[in-house]
């Protein structure tokens, strides 16, 4: 196929080009609601179905050996132990409970739809990754699996779909919930005002300090964990490399982020973010919309019924440990959003005192969902002999 552009350094210069313009269209309103990931994907479908850039190239290989595993580290940097030892145990089980509900809902309806999806397997634990720490899970899963372009595409898509609107829901869930007499009587555990408002939530927002000695540790310490994980990874065998190498990379990358000196390094999820959308911009590039629209609404129709039968299920959990309903309502946002957004909704509900809470919870999240989707994924892979 002819396109205008071909040649690895234009086609570099295309990402570039498509990675700053959906971060500038997040100041308007309609891109916002999409987010940056989903924007850079349409705009990368758009052009490689306009023939302006290719749907394959030599070029996107480098990109995808490692723009994700650069990502991952850099974002997994952001998580701190000693934050969540240090947090009663209601939030921490709360988000337990959350993980533990998307996994056994994704696995269980996965056996009955993975075998009608393409890649089905796959996708089931790239739906465990992105219910249980966010978007970024959902691609670092894909890649461990070896996705296709399409079921990026499609998982991205069906994810959007359903999940914007529950994140919705959430966040008017706190001024609904807080005036509704049958839900107060229904579950009556809940935190104090004296509680919400203590002071220990951090600002959200905040124009950001960061130097060119972040920037460079950052990189060197994500090709270093890439390099070291991917030389252990071979030892496994040929079939299994890719999921042990991203659970690799997952390990080190959190047991690194302990050491103070790391800690102190800013940036992390930004530049994380900015790396990951290259990879992003690549799937767009390789998504041919015939074949897309094939799947799409069998697929929504699996995450429909994960996003619903684990919201229930984590509900009752959560209601049979009588966990207070401010922590359900932000583990919930921090399992299918990201600890930022759950931050969001503490700060917009003025419960000032979980709004730190909310980041630690996604970043737990965002560790545990590698190791849960892999698993997800490769037995049910066993289990329907795909």
């Amino acid at each position: 196929m002819v396109t205008l552009f071909s040649s690895a350094g234009s086609l570099l210069a295309v990402m570039a080009f498509v990675v700053a313009l959906g971060l500038y269209l997040q100041k308007f309103k309609m891109f916002k609601n999409l987010g940056p990931a989903l924007t850079v994907i349409i705009i990368g479908i758009i052009l490689s179905n306009l023939r302006i850039v290719p749907n394959m190239a030599d070029v996107y290989g480098v990109v995808f050996q490692y723009a994700i595993p650069l990502s991952m580290t850099m974002m997994l940097l952001n998580v701190d132990l000693s934050k969540m030892v240090k947090l009663s145990k209601q939030p921490l089980l709360a988000m337990l409970c959350a993980v533990l509900s998307v996994s056994i809902v994704a696995f269980l309806a996965g056996l009955i739809f993975a075998p009608n999806i393409d890649e089905g397997w796959k996708m089931a634990g790239m739906f465990v990754g992105t219910y249980t720490g966010g978007s970024s899970n959902l691609t670092a899963i894909g890649t461990g699996l070896q996705a296709s372009p399409q079921t990026f595409a499609a998982a991205n898509a069906a994810d959007y779909v359903i999940g914007t609107p529950t994140l919705i829901f959430l966040f008017a869930a706190p001024a609904i919930l807080k005036k509704s007499k049958k839900f107060n009587k229904f579950w009556p555990y809940s935190l104090s005002d004296e509680e919400l408002i203590q002071d220990g939530g951090q600002k959200l927002m905040d124009s950001k300090e960061w130097s060119i000695k972040d920037i460079a540790w950052l990189f060197a310490i994500g090709f270093i964990v890439t390099e070291v994980a991917t030389l252990l990874s071979k030892m496994a065998p040929s079939s299994i490399q890719s999921a042990i190498r991203i659970l690799l990379i997952t390990t080190l990358a959190v047991a690194i982020a302990q050491i103070k000196p790391v800690k102190q390094i800013k940036g992390s999820i930004d530049l994380g973010l900015f790396v990951a959308l290259f990879f992003l911009s690549i799937i767009g590039f390789m998504v041919n919309l015939k074949d897309f629209f094939g799947s799409t609404m069998l697929i929504s129709l699996y995450l429909i019924l994960v996003v619903v039968f684990s919201l229930i299920l984590h509900i009752i959990l959560c209601k049979l440990f009588k966990i207070k309903y401010q922590y359900v309502i932000i583990s919930i946002v921090a399992s299918i959003a990201d600890g930022a957004s759950s931050a969001l909704v503490a700060a917009s509900a003025e419960w000032q005192s979980l709004v730190s809470v909310g980041v630690v919870l996604g970043a737990l999240g965002n560790a545990l969902g590698n190791y849960l989707g892999i698993s997800v994924a490769y037995l049910i892979k066993a289990l329907i002999g795909a």
